[in-house]
């Protein structure tokens, strides 16, 4: 962002402050807006907030987000599209936001304003959300071969006593095999947690079951319990079962059994 993208005023007059935000409205800038103020909500319900610092984001689209200075929700919100206007009245700098459908207004009445800045923001960047542990469940049944070639899943959340096992499968030589998927870096707990199916299915069944965690990474001192307890780890990478789904036509999970 370049220096004439972005206007900034400390302290302004609140007249000042009016006019930079009713041209940045018309321009579609983005607006961060720093001060005392107090905000109303009229719509479906109807809400107060007295004075207090905080920071107001009005965005290019019309949406507009107040948020305290701590947290990471809004305390109040307007969703894109709405209208917007800025003016003062009675010493105060208003800001109201209105929704059209359903009938929503929110006015935040500025009596100090710190900081005020009108930017021309810029964003191309694509968006990549990588497999949730569901989608990576949902990668493996489609392709078991993430796991090790030969493997057939049987079903998956397959109900046991300590909880539920996320694929439950067969190996090339037809023995039981337990998956246990995690998304992040998987560490002692997902190991006794495996180990825990592995020994309530055992007690179930009179043949051999091997247990394998399939996970991103493993912490520290997560392979030594692995060994001793006689599990196995394969490494499961999320972006690679996001790539995979994408190739694939989108089915029920339960298609792939």
């Amino acid at each position: 962002m370049s220096e004439e993208t972005i206007e900034v005023l400390r302290n302004p007059p609140l007249q000042d402050a009016a006019r930079t935000i009713t041209d940045g409205l018309r321009s579609h800038r983005t607006l961060l807006i720093i001060g005392n103020c107090r905000v109303d909500y009229q719509g479906r319900a109807s809400s107060k907030l007295k004075p207090g610092d905080r920071m107001v984001i009005i965005k290019r689209d019309g949406s507009v987000l107040v948020h305290r200075p701590t947290g990471y929700d809004p305390v109040n919100w307007q969703p894109p599209g709405c209208k917007l206007q800025a003016y003062t009245e009675k010493g105060n700098l208003i800001v109201r936001a209105v929704r059209e459908r359903p009938r929503e207004t929110i006015t935040i009445q500025f009596n100090k304003l710190y900081l005020l800045t009108s930017m021309a923001l810029i964003d191309r960047g694509e968006f990549s959300l990588y497999a949730s542990e569901e989608d990576m469940q949902r990668a493996v049944l489609l392709h078991p071969d993430l796991i090790e070639e030969g493997f057939k899943p049987i079903t998956y959340e397959k109900k046991v006593e300590p909880g539920f096992i996320d694929v439950y499968g067969m190996d090339r030589d037809g023995r039981l095999v337990i998956v246990e998927i995690k998304r992040g870096t998987a560490g002692r707990e997902a190991v006794l947690q495996l180990a825990k199916y592995i020994g309530s299915v055992k007690g179930e069944v009179n043949r051999e079951v091997r247990g394998i965690l399939a996970a991103p990474q493993l912490a520290k001192g997560a392979q030594k319990m692995l060994i001793t307890l006689g599990l196995e780890y394969k490494r499961l990478d999320p972006k690679r079962c996001a790539e995979l789904l994408r190739r694939s036509s989108v089915r029920k999970i339960s298609e792939f059994l």
